[in-house]
């Protein structure tokens, strides 16, 4: 990948850098995941270092009409200041006169952040003109948003083509990219994917595409009951999508002409309602009565699949096991997580990604004892999938 920052002069330039700033606010606007920023500040100390000065532009949360004070970006200037080290300039807005001011007036070493860019719907709508208006803040454009690389949108992909000959990847992309191709291109096996969370449609292509590069399969989380349910299991009222039984049934079949080990849990976790206080017990996962509904993998389940990911040399985890924000069924999805981090102890490469099972990593304190935590969930998979994402085509293309 030879458009990285290293290879370029930043002296004297200012560089527009798309960010991943989508971080978790309280209701006092402090921060409490700052996984996001802190991954981006290489990228941006590279270029200050360099002798460039740094415009900042990310969305955050989902605005439905113009701005609103809880995804406004200046709840962040404090945190970003103290990473830093030095001022952080913020615009009340991502274009018109404070933007194109504030940018103009930047010296080297200096750092100006702009407003949600979602306060504009041509942001998402990948409006030409709005990307015009964003890249003509800076000298040399920079992706550092590996989280929204699968969107089109103006500041992701539409905006390179204003720079077709200073369009960079950050390192975060950089590094996104490189290990996910470790786990697809660069293989050692055995390699074992881990998939879960709660429904089987969203992982329907992954599964595609991985069915024939995996020697293992491991399903948990409430989509393994659509599998369980599909081979004549009785899931009680465990959640299930009815509509995509057809679609389980063919992957099992795939799974055994291509000799891949697919594994569905043997036991589940069951309630009699969704809540940590209800009352819980242990059956077989094919045996869920009326009334109950499975929330977690079981003990024995536990086992086996921890036995298959500590022999595995490659290892892919998206999605947790079981409902792990319940004290009570979270068991399940900290055992993979531990399971992971001992593989990893004994050299193989792991790579985790998809919010919520980086939220289980960083819960159970592993983070630092897996291969790679992705910052892209969506990106991630989709990239996993066999997908062009726009925002690295926008910058591969010259």
């Amino acid at each position: 990948m030879k458009k990285t920052i290293d290879s370029y002069d930043f002296s004297g330039k200012r560089a527009l850098v798309r960010v991943d700033f989508n971080v978790p606010l309280n209701e006092k606007y402090d921060i409490t995941d700052t996984t996001r920023i802190d991954a981006a500040i290489p990228t941006i100390k590279k270029i200050l270092n360099s002798r460039g000065a740094v415009i900042l532009m990310s969305h955050l949360g989902r605005p439905k009409e113009g701005p609103e004070e809880k995804f406004s970006l200046k709840h962040l200037v404090p945190y970003l200041k103290q990473k830093l080290g030095r001022e952080v300039m913020f615009a009340d807005d991502c274009i018109g006169e404070d933007a194109v001011g504030k940018a103009r007036q930047l010296k080297p070493g200096s750092v100006l952040l702009l407003e949600n860019l979602r306060f504009h719907k041509e942001e998402t709508g990948g409006d030409k003109t709005f990307a015009e208006k964003l890249a003509g803040l800076g000298d040399v454009y920079v992706n550092d948003a590996f989280g929204t690389a699968h969107r089109a949108h103006a500041s992701t992909a539409i905006i390179a083509g204003y720079f077709p000959q200073d369009k960079l990847f950050g390192y975060i992309m950089v590094n996104e990219i490189r290990h996910i191709n470790k786990v697809l291109k660069d293989t050692q096996h055995p390699f074992t994917a881990i998939l879960g969370g709660a429904k089987v449609s969203g992982k329907i292509e992954i599964i595609r595409n991985l069915i024939d590069k995996v020697d293992n399969l491991i399903i948990g989380g409430g989509m393994m009951f659509t599998f369980i349910k599909a081979m004549g299991g009785k899931t009680g009222n465990s959640l299930v999508e009815n509509d995509l039984l057809e679609v389980a049934r063919e992957s099992v079949k795939k799974a055994k002409e291509l000799g891949t080990n697919l594994y569905l849990p043997v036991d589940t976790v069951i309630a009699d309602k969704f809540a940590n206080e209800a009352q819980k017990k242990i059956c077989h996962a094919d045996e869920v009565p009326d009334g109950w509904m499975g929330l977690d993998i079981g003990p024995e389940t536990c086992r086996i699949f921890s036995e298959i990911i500590k022999r595995s040399r490659t290892i892919l985890w998206n999605g947790p096991m079981g409902v792990f924000e319940m004290p009570n069924f979270e068991e399940g999805t900290r055992k993979i997580a531990e399971s992971v981090a001992e593989a990893s102890d004994k050299g193989a490469f792991s790579l985790i990604g998809g919010g919520d099972s980086v939220a289980a990593i960083n819960k159970y304190g592993l983070a630092r004892k897996v291969g790679y935590v992705s910052t892209g969930g969506g990106a991630m998979l989709e990239y996993i999938e066999g997908k062009e994402l726009p925002g690295i085509k926008a910058i591969s293309d010259q």
